[in-house]
């Protein structure tokens, strides 16, 4: 039988019985539908934990304070403020395996530039920071040695803060007051983008650490101690992270005389790690939202196995005639198969539609981040295509194997 003619009486068939055939190629639809838009959502998490990372940096360990207990109570994180700049510095020159450590600490305040201003954090850094974070400026440019030694009024702002004060102008050698006082722009930082936490890392105005303990604070204790809120540490590439953790770990614990066993003032956090766990657990979900969604094909195959008995019960005599006057039993196998991958097929195509539709509607109305993919697309049709091969084969195969005599006696 000609595979054209094939298509035509195939066409024929659905079209007699449309309602039928629509209902049939629901589950086929749905199964569609759900696995593009499943995959999209996933991918698009995933996506977005991979997004997160580049705005992080590679290899990035943050250094804080720890907690503190007082009278047998133990307070929370970051109580107790005792990293120091010469800590950042030990970390540097004594682990090997450290590219880079950078101290800073944050602040906010208003800022203002002619008649607009903005509310922002104001981090006090050095040139390091932008090494340990792979941040680097897009226009203007690093800190000299003498403004970081001298309190200089000099700052970085983040690609946010120059939209919101300067709009379309080149923020470059501006000034802008930092809670009243003048501070000149010397640099403008690339944009950054959202951390793991949903905030806006373009938000904010970095300046030297010793301009943000004078100038600043003014007064505060930190001053004589050169305390800092965390240190940045950008580890080489190829290095062990775990042990460079433990490295840095063991450090400030002799630095701060901490007892065996006794409580550390500091944490040491491998967000790298944090992060690669976020995308391991996006990727295991896509493929258990995936999976599910399978099984809704799964059934719509059932749903054209079952479909397509009933055909060849009803078209029994049929089979009959076309065998009586020299169809071969290959011929009725493939009329059927065709038939049942036609079905298979045109549920495809319409679940393709409705998963994009789907997957446009969750990254438009429910804000999350999709990625619909050709990839996700051929995958679903292709596996349509297979089960309506897979459940179609065999009410085709007992078509073929029907005796022509049978057949036309059939009542």
């Amino acid at each position: 039988m000609n595979i054209f003619a094939a298509l035509r009486s195939a066409l024929r068939a659905l079209a007699a019985n449309a309602l039928r055939s629509v209902l049939t190629m629901l589950g086929i639809i749905i199964g569609v539908a759900a696995v593009i838009t499943m995959i999209a959502v996933g991918r698009g998490a995933t996506d977005r934990v991979q997004e997160q990372m580049k705005g992080l940096g590679s290899n990035i360990m943050l250094v804080m304070p720890g907690g503190v207990s007082q009278a047998g109570v133990r307070l929370g994180a970051q109580t107790r403020q005792r990293l120091t700049e010469e800590d950042a510095q030990a970390i540097a020159f004594e682990i090997p395996e450290v590219q880079v450590a950078a101290p800073t600490s944050r602040a906010n305040g208003q800022l203002v530039y002619g008649n607009a201003n903005w509310s922002t954090s104001i981090i006090g850094v050095t040139n390091d920071y932008l090494e340990a974070r792979d941040w680097p400026l897009a226009s203007g440019r690093p800190f000299d040695a003498a403004e970081l030694a001298g309190s200089a009024k000099v700052a970085w702002i983040g690609s946010t803060v120059a939209r919101e004060l300067f709009g379309e102008e080149d923020p470059v050698e501006k000034m802008v007051r930092v809670r009243n006082i003048p501070m000149t722009v010397i640099g403008v930082l690339s944009p950054k983008g959202q951390n793991s936490m949903g905030q806006d890392q373009d938000d904010a105005i970095m300046i030297p650490l010793s301009t943000l303990r004078n100038r600043i604070w003014g007064g505060d204790a930190s001053i004589r101690l050169k305390r800092v809120g965390s240190i940045s540490v950008k580890v080489r590439d190829g290095q062990d992270m775990k042990a460079v953790e433990q490295s840095i770990t063991d450090l400030l614990r002799q630095r701060f005389k901490v007892a065996p066993g006794g409580d550390a003032p500091f944490v040491v956090k491998n967000l790298t790690e944090i992060l690669q766990a976020q995308e391991e657990s996006s990727h295991v979900m896509t493929l258990l939202l995936a999976a599910v969604a399978g099984i809704s094909l799964l059934i719509g195959g059932i749903g054209i196995m079952n479909i397509m008995l009933v055909s060849v019960t009803e078209r029994t005599r049929e089979i009959g005639l076309r065998m009586a006057v020299g169809a071969r039993g290959r011929d009725i196998l493939a009329q059927f198969l065709i038939e049942a991958v036609t079905l298979s097929l045109i549920g495809g195509a319409i679940g393709v539609a409705l998963g994009a539709a789907a997957t446009w509607g969750v990254g438009a109305f429910a804000g999350w981040q999709v990625s619909l993919s050709l990839g996700s697309v051929l995958l679903a049709v292709g596996f349509s295509g297979c089960v309506g091969v897979f459940f179609g084969f065999y009410p085709s195969h007992r078509a073929s194997k029907l005796l022509p005599i049978q057949a036309l006696r059939y009542e």
